[in-house]
């Protein structure tokens, strides 16, 4: 049964046909019946605005019925396992979208149920996220082949997290170039970066991780920063603060990349932190074109493992 656990789970060509598919239902957004009489489940460990609202949505208006599952309302709050939850679900739904703390979990449900399992977010990956910033960046860029892709520069300048694993597999599947900066300590794992670059060797792309920020952004044609403290990291807040300061994307960053650079955001922001407010509320920012694309984005990716289901 296939899942989409990571980017790694789709070829090049299954990202481009999912990427053209939510372009064309943005095209001509209507409610359909490419998924009528199927459902959804929704399982939430933490909080979520775009990932809940855009499957839901995007469910809806596919014709099939979302329910929101509601994790610590769920018998495995009581010890359930997750086999048992994962083969009973499977009795019920036609597909679950999971978003939790362990990447583990999602990948032990996955391999136990009988239905299609989507990770809506990690702490490995958010692969959901980044499809719908392909989607993103080939809009604003005027992209019409996957080919075509590949002569974009996406850096990265941030966190070593999941969002930020899930760009680099993007650019090693697809092929395009992406650089990262991230101050000592917090780049992302060697076992992630020899992944990324084994995939880079087949694909073309090329991966560079560095410490300035300067350099990764040199003629990049986008700009993507992420908070510096992810959800569970709490604890670390103010040493990041210090740590990630001089990683803040702002006017003068900007300066090094290419004059027409769109800047990212996955979004919820803290302005003033990552990014000022001049630069994700100015005219290079597309930060709510890619909350919008998480719902065609949904559409997309469900009517890719659910139709057939």
């Amino acid at each position: 049964m296939k899942s989409l656990l990571s980017i790694y789970d789709l070829s090049a060509q299954e990202i481009w046909g999912i990427v053209s598919l939510a372009a064309r239902l943005k095209s001509g957004r209507k409610k359909t019946a490419h998924l009528n009489g199927k459902s959804l489940g929704l399982i939430f460990e933490k909080p979520s605005t775009r990932t809940s609202v855009s499957f839901s949505v995007a469910m809806y208006e596919l014709g099939g019925f979302p329910l929101m599952l509601d994790a610590k309302n769920l018998q495995r709050k009581r010890g359930e396992s997750i086999y048992d939850t994962a083969q009973t679900l499977s009795r019920y739904l036609h597909g679950v979208v999971i978003r939790a703390f362990n990447h583990a979990d999602v990948a032990e449900f996955a391999s136990a149920a009988g239905i299609p399992v989507i990770n809506g977010l990690t702490d490995q990956e958010h692969p959901c996220q980044i499809l719908g910033d392909i989607l993103t960046i080939a809009e604003n860029k005027k992209i019409k082949t996957a080919s075509a892709l590949k002569k974009i520069k996406v850096a990265f300048v941030g966190d070593g997290n999941n969002v930020s694993y899930s760009l680099m597999a993007s650019a090693a599947v697809m092929g395009f170039s992406f650089s990262m900066a991230s101050p000592r300590g917090y780049e992302p794992g060697g076992r992630i970066v020899a992944k990324a670059r084994d995939y880079a060797a087949r694909s073309g792309a090329e991966i560079d991780i560095m410490a300035s920020p300067q350099e990764a952004v040199r003629g990049a044609d986008v700009i993507y920063t992420d908070v510096w403290t992810s959800m569970g990291a709490e604890s670390e807040l103010e040493k990041r603060k210090k740590a990630f300061k001089p990683y803040q994307v702002n006017r003068k960053l900007l300066e090094y990349a290419k004059p027409a650079c769109i800047v990212m955001h996955c979004l919820p922001a803290n302005r003033g932190e990552e990014a000022t407010a001049e630069v994700l509320d100015g005219p290079r920012s597309v930060i709510f074109d890619q909350a919008e694309n998480r719902l065609h984005i949904q559409k997309a990716i469900l009517i890719h493992l659910l139709k057939d289901v």
